[in-house]
């Protein structure tokens, strides 16, 4: 079993950043690639990235590379994404789950934390 929490949502202007924390319990976190998705109002879950369990890999959408960084602290069973040069079509509430990597479908998932970028 894997409980995931994200936090650092919030409201940020365009161009700003944002660092996103996905805090983890359970035991198993570190046997599990992690993977940040979104969800914008009227739209499908996207994949957003993806980080190997235990650092080493990573995979981003076309959207966000370049802009966006995802690491991990297995000793502190945390995960974050850096966000940076936000757009507001990066308005999304953000979940992070612990995935099989490259099919990116997930065991366990976040309750999400929402990001708004105003223009």
């Amino acid at each position: 079993q894997v409980q995931l929490v994200e936090s650092g949502g919030g409201l940020v202007q365009a161009g700003g950043s944002l660092r996103l924390s996905c805090a983890a319990s359970g035991g198993a976190f570190n046997s599990y690639p992690i993977a940040w998705f979104r969800q914008s109002s009227g739209t499908e879950r996207e994949f957003v990235a993806a980080i190997t369990s235990a650092g080493h890999r990573t995979s981003y959408a076309d959207s966000v590379k370049g802009r966006f960084s995802i690491s991990r602290d297995n000793t502190k069973n945390m995960a974050y994404l850096q966000m940076n040069s936000l757009k507001p079509e990066d308005t999304a509430v953000y979940y992070c789950a612990a995935v099989y990597w490259s099919s990116w479908s997930a065991d366990y998932w976040g309750q999400g934390t929402q990001v708004t970028v105003s223009s």
